[in-house]
């Protein structure tokens, strides 16, 4: 789609682009779904994608994803032998309502920051507790959990001007042992609900992540294996107006599908661990 309220385009930001930042402008970085709908208000576009930023930076404590990362290049990444979730790196990618094109374009950042419930990243990112860096308009830095970043459909906790520079996911969450589940209407649509469970290798414990089916991520933590009435209730506290509701399914339609799901990824992390 044409934006023809943009008169600028800013194609080469500094290092700290915030110092660029005015009312009217726009992060530029795959920009997928930003030319998919009008845009009324904005007056110019700041392109981060000559910014020189690492897309994906392995190491002892984990793994850094640059928020220009592509989807592309996500996917195609292959992580190291120990870390059993990296799995969930490709999975999340699949899960995009998009064809291999859009992949060539579209930013690990730029879904997380467009905060949609059935943004795949915010599952992934949630899932492996990782962290965000977030870099303001006045240079200075604040350091997020992934699980209080998005706040509604649509909605996070960034300040105007303020940007994702990076994601970390710690080591520890991607040597866990991991189950996930989702649905859809069909089979390369949108996520109706998206669930993954985590367990630590040799630990009774459960971290259950919900996303797509409810406005925001929602997460338990169990210290040991919760037996199915105490995870039925857990999904059944989720408060009501947390539920989403649009075309590809009612809250009530959601919440059952939770329910069903979340049972089924307690069962598979309860069985031994592998040999």
């Amino acid at each position: 789609m044409d934006l023809n309220t943009v008169t600028e385009v800013v194609r080469l930001p500094s290092e700290r682009p915030g110092a660029h930042w005015r009312e009217g402008d726009a992060w530029l970085a795959g920009g997928t779904w930003l030319y998919s709908v009008e845009q009324p208000d904005l007056r110019r576009l700041v392109d981060l994608a000559a910014l020189p930023w690492a897309p994906l930076v392995p190491g002892d404590t984990g793994l850094e994803i640059g928020a220009t990362c592509t989807i592309r290049d996500l996917h195609a990444f292959v992580p190291p032998g120990d870390w059993a979730a990296g799995t969930l790196l490709a999975t999340a990618c699949e899960a995009f309502l998009s064809s291999f094109k859009i992949w060539n374009a579209a930013t690990v950042g730029g879904n997380i920051c467009l905060s949609l419930p059935a943004g795949p990243m915010i599952t992934l990112a949630v899932a492996l507790e990782a962290r965000y860096e977030l870099w303001a308009t006045d240079g200075s830095v604040r350091t997020v959990d992934a699980l209080d970043f998005v706040t509604g459909d649509h909605r996070n906790i960034l300040a105007p001007g303020e940007i994702l520079r990076r994601v970390h996911v710690p080591a520890r969450a991607l040597r866990k042992r991991a189950a996930h589940r989702r649905f859809t209407l069909t089979r390369l649509g949108r996520s109706t609900v998206f669930l993954i469970g985590t367990r630590t290798p040799g630990m009774g414990d459960l971290m259950l992540t919900v996303t797509a089916g409810t406005t925001r991520p929602v997460r338990f933590a169990f210290d040991r294996m919760p037996d199915a009435p105490t995870l039925r209730r857990s999904v059944d506290a989720i408060p009501a107006d947390v539920w989403f509701a649009d075309p590809n399914g009612t809250p009530g339609h959601r919440r059952h599908l939770t329910r069903h799901f979340a049972e089924e990824i307690r069962r598979e992390l309860t069985a031994e661990d592998p040999a």
